[in-house]
């Protein structure tokens, strides 16, 4: 009996130092869960403030290059990048002077004034002045009344020339924000803010000998009276077009030529004084419209209706008067736009272009052979 009772006490103490080291095994190793819980915590709580940290740092320097970019390409940074290529051009005409505006341009070496044709035409006299208040007389080297466009050649010192350059004028979007530096009234260096409101325009001028110029920049950018012949600037500083025109009583329709239509010509302005790259298609017309076709039973309310062919031109015997012009090399012609820009853009002398015309009810091809526009 003495033996069991010591057997059972036996029993129950070893129970007891087998809890107690159980209990002590389970709290180190819930101890240990709970500090590798701990320590993954604490890494993934640095990892994401590392993470944190260096999306301030990006969206800071994000806000940095944007402030940079606006204040590179503010108003005020162009105006000052700019102004001194800017000049004053006079000519001395029969009956009085001409005021108008330049810049300074440079093409292989050699520097040049651009300008409007209408600023030159006829001059007998020429002088051009700086944004210094040195002025110096000059020369008309290279004239495109078609274009509108005049290069001029001045004898000043090479201190006096800070070039501009011509950037392609075929990425331009409407909306685009643009600046023009002129001497408006001959107040010089002036400068106006606006956009462009629309692209391959044609205007008329008198001395393009009715006719069109293409491939027009239209600006809301305010363009008075001696600003013809200035730059109109991109947001990073680039010269798209040259300033040439306003709609007469009118707020802000002012027209640029193109900066590609420069560059397509101002090579052979600068080496032979002209260029011969319009092409020619003997044709006169009107734009088409729902109420013309209307009244015409016209098939198709867009297009150029032909109103005269001359004779012994390029068209003679392959279009008729009434046809209706409604693709250039497959390209879809709206309009008289359309027309003149593709023509000035995409075609020159001798080229075979064909057309796409509604010669009553039946659509059918054209192929003329462009001739060269006759000197005005």
């Amino acid at each position: 009996m003495l033996t069991s009772k010591r057997s059972i006490k036996a029993s129950a103490s070893l129970l007891i130092l087998m809890f107690a080291a159980g209990l002590l095994i389970g709290g180190l190793g819930l101890y240990y869960l709970t500090y590798l819980q701990e320590n993954s915590l604490s890494s993934q709580v640095k990892t994401l403030q590392s993470q944190v940290s260096d999306l301030r740092g990006f969206q800071n320097a994000t806000y940095q290059n944007i402030t940079i970019l606006q204040n590179g390409t503010s108003p005020e940074s162009l105006y000052n990048n700019v102004r001194d290529s800017v000049v004053l051009v006079q000519s001395e005409v029969s009956g009085g002077g001409v005021e108008g505006s330049g810049f300074v341009y440079t093409l292989a070496d050699r520097t040049v004034i651009l300008t409007n044709y209408h600023v030159v035409a006829g001059t007998t006299g020429l002088s051009v002045t700086f944004s210094d208040g040195n002025g110096y007389a000059a020369t008309v080297l290279g004239t495109d009344p078609y274009s509108d466009l005049a290069v001029v050649s001045v004898n000043a010192p090479a201190s006096e020339y800070k070039p501009l350059g011509l950037v392609s004028s075929a990425a331009l979007a409407v909306g685009e924000p643009v600046i023009a530096i002129g001497n408006p009234y001959g107040l010089v260096g002036s400068l106006t803010t606006g956009e462009v409101s629309a692209l391959g325009r044609t205007i008329t001028e008198d001395t393009a000998d009715g006719f069109s110029i293409a491939n027009i920049i239209q600006t809301s950018t305010p363009i008075n009276p001696g600003n013809s012949g200035g730059p109109l600037i991109n947001s990073a500083g680039g010269v798209v077009g040259i300033t040439t025109a306003i709609v007469s009583n009118s707020t802000g329709l002012g027209f640029a030529i193109s900066s590609d239509t420069i560059l397509l010509e101002v090579s052979a302005l600068i080496t032979t004084g002209s260029y011969n790259g319009h092409s020619y298609l003997g044709v006169t017309g009107q734009d088409m419209n729902y109420p013309l076709a209307n009244q015409t039973n016209a098939p198709v309310t867009y297009g150029w209706k032909i109103a005269s062919v001359t004779s012994g031109g390029p068209s003679d015997g392959k279009l008729l008067v009434d046809d209706i012009i409604v693709a250039l090399n497959g390209q879809k012609i709206r309009n008289n736009d359309d027309l003149a820009s593709y023509m000035e853009e995409h075609t020159l002398p001798s080229d075979h272009l064909n057309i796409t015309v509604y010669r009553g009810n039946t659509q059918t091809q054209v192929t003329v052979i462009l001739g060269t526009r006759p000197a005005p």
